[in-house]
C-alpha cells in the first residue's frame, strides 16, 4: 500500500551532533518533528532556487530575541522583501537606541509592574522610560525628513538611514532590502509620526506602497514566502499573487501556532492558500505549528550550515 511506503525512523541523538544532523534525525519522525525538517527542505530549495524571497514577520519576535536572526538575513542576502508588523520595528528601534529587553516572568503582579513603569510582553520585561527615549529619537529623526510625499516603505528607509546599521530597519536600508509595513498606524511608530503631524508637514501616502511591491511581484521569475506568523504581513504578502499572473507562491513555509479551526488568516494552512490562487498547485508549502522562537532558529541555523557546506 502506498500508505505506508514510509516508516517512522526512532531519532538516534548523539554527541557532537551537528544542527543539520539533529534536523535530519527528526525527518524520519513525525508530528512538529517532521514538519521541520521538511520545512527545512523547503527553505533550502526556495534559497538556492532563482527566487524572489518575501519574509514575513509577525509576533514579537524582536522582543523575544529573534532580531539578530532577521538583520543576518538581511544581511547575507536570503531576503529580498521584508513585511513586517509596526511593533517589531519598534522594539528593533529600542534596541538599537540602547533600549533593553529583559527575561521577566509570564506571572506577575502586573498592577504592580504598571506601578513601577515596567511594560510586560508575556515573559519580557520592558521599561517605559525606553519608550520616552525611543519617542524623542525618533521625533528628531521625523524633523530631519523632507516633508514630501513618500510611501511608508520610503518613510522606514529614511529612518534605516538615518539609524544604526545595528539593527533590522538599518541593515534593511543599507542593504536596499524594502522593508513594507502596512498596519504601521497600529504602532507607536504611526503614534509619533500623527503627533508629529500636529506641527510638522509628513505626508505619507499609505496606498504608495501597492505600486512598488506588485511591481516586485511582477518582475519575480519565481517566488518564495517564509511566513512568521501570520496577521497582516502574511496577508500582504499573499495577496499580491491574486492580482499577478504568476499563479501563487512557487515556495511557501508557515511558523505558527495559531490553528485553523476559527477561519483566521494566522491560522489559515498554505493548502487553503492554493484555493485563492495565492499559493501555486505545485508549489512546495509546508506549515509548522510551533513556537517561531524555536523553529525559526533551527530552520536558520540548519540552512545556513548546509548552505555554507556546498
Amino acid at each position: 500500500m502506498s500508505e505506508l511506503r514510509r516508516p517512522v525512523k526512532q531519532m538516534d541523538i548523539k554527541a557532537k551532533m551537528t544542527v543539520d544532523e539533529l534536523v535530519k534525525e527528526m525527518g524520519g519522525a513525525a508530528f512538529g518533528a517532521g514538519r521541520l525538517a521538511e520545512a527545512l527542505d523547503v527553505y533550502e530549495a526556495m534559497l538556492r532556487d532563482d527566487t524572489t524571497k518575501f519574509f514575513g514577520l509577525a509576533g514579537a519576535m524582536v522582543p523575544a530575541g529573534m532580531r539578530k536572526i532577521i538583520m543576518g538575513l538581511i544581511e547575507d542576502g536570503y531576503i529580498d522583501v521584508l513585511v513586517t508588523t509596526g511593533a517589531n520595528l519598534v522594539h528593533d528601534l529600542i534596541e538599537v537606541w540602547g533600549g533593553h529587553h529583559y527575561r521577566g516572568t509570564s506571572v506577575a503582579d502586573d498592577i504592580e509592574l504598571h506601578r513601577q513603569q515596567i511594560n510586560r510582553i508575556f515573559d519580557v520585561f520592558l521599561p517605559e522610560g525606553h519608550f520616552s527615549t525611543f519617542e524623542k529619537k525618533l521625533l528628531d529623526v521625523f524633523a530631519a525628513i523632507d516633508a514630501k510625499d513618500m510611501s511608508i516603505r520610503e518613510l522606514l528607509t529614511q529612518i534605516g538611514r538615518r539609524v544604526g546599521a545595528d539593527s533590522i530597519i538599518g541593515a534593511a536600508a543599507r542593504k536596499n532590502v524594502p522593508i513594507f509595513c502596512p498596519a504601521i498606524a497600529d504602532s507607536a511608530i504611526g503614534l509619533q509620526a500623527w503627533l508629529h503631524t500636529q506641527t510638522h508637514k509628513l505626508n505619507v501616502d499609505t496606498f504608495k506602497d501597492m505600486h512598488e511591491f506588485m511591481d516586485i511581484c511582477y518582475n519575480a521569475n519565481r517566488t518564495g514566502a517564509l511566513f512568521v506568523g501570520g496577521g497582516v504581513p502574511k496577508n500582504f504578502i499573499l495577496q499580491s499573487m491574486i492580482v499577478t499572473p504568476k499563479g501563487g507562491f512557487d515556495y511557501a513555509i508557515q511558523l505558527t501556532i495559531d490553528r485553523p479551526e476559527t477561519g483566521g488568516l494566522s491560522g489559515a494552512t498554505l493548502d487553503e492558500a492554493k484555493s485563492w490562487g495565492k499559493v501555486g498547485e505545485e508549489a512546495r508549502a509546508v506549515t509548522v505549528y510551533a513556537d517561531a522562537t524555536i523553529t525559526l532558529p533551527i530552520l536558520v541555523a540548519t540552512v545556513r550550515e548546509r548552505l555554507e557546506r556546498k
